[in-house]
């Protein structure tokens, strides 16, 4: 990802993200952020953004900071491709855990998740702008 794809990113950002969308300050943070301990990617369908997701990586430990997928290109294995990415960023950075944060309301990509290998942590009670709960998951990369 770069400065120049911002604007197709933000726009799936609020369509995704709709009550807790990151500003565009927030996301130039990010890329500030690269490739230092960051790591931010997007997917193309026919010269089209459709997807965005990023990592952030320091010492051993790495973090899902954001996945997102326009609806009409999800469940075609676009967000899979997405984490793929990351996990495999993360080994290269030596990381040996990976942690990330899900919607409680959000089975969907829970599932995603645990078929990946990630296990549920704990719960951040009332994370999200709207009040719900987030759960936090990890999965071992030396596994």
């Amino acid at each position: 990802m770069t400065e120049a794809d911002l604007p197709a990113v933000m726009e799936i950002e609020r369509v995704t993200f709709p009550l807790d969308a990151w500003s565009e300050g927030m996301m130039r943070g990010e890329l500030a952020e690269m490739p230092r301990t960051r790591h931010y990617v997007v997917a193309l369908v026919d010269d089209e953004i459709v997807a965005y997701a990023g990592l952030a990586a320091a010492a051993d430990q790495a973090d899902v900071q954001t996945i997102a997928v326009l609806e009409k290109h999800q469940r075609n294995g676009i967000g899979s491709a997405m984490l793929t990415e990351l996990l495999a960023e993360a080994r290269r950075r030596g990381a040996r855990e990976i942690f990330l944060e899900v919607r409680a309301d959000n089975p969907r990509a829970q599932s995603v998740y645990r078929r990946f290998g990630f296990e549920e942590i704990g719960t951040r009670r009332r994370y999200y702008d709207d009040g719900t709960d987030a759960i936090m998951m990890r999965k071992r990369l030396d596994d």
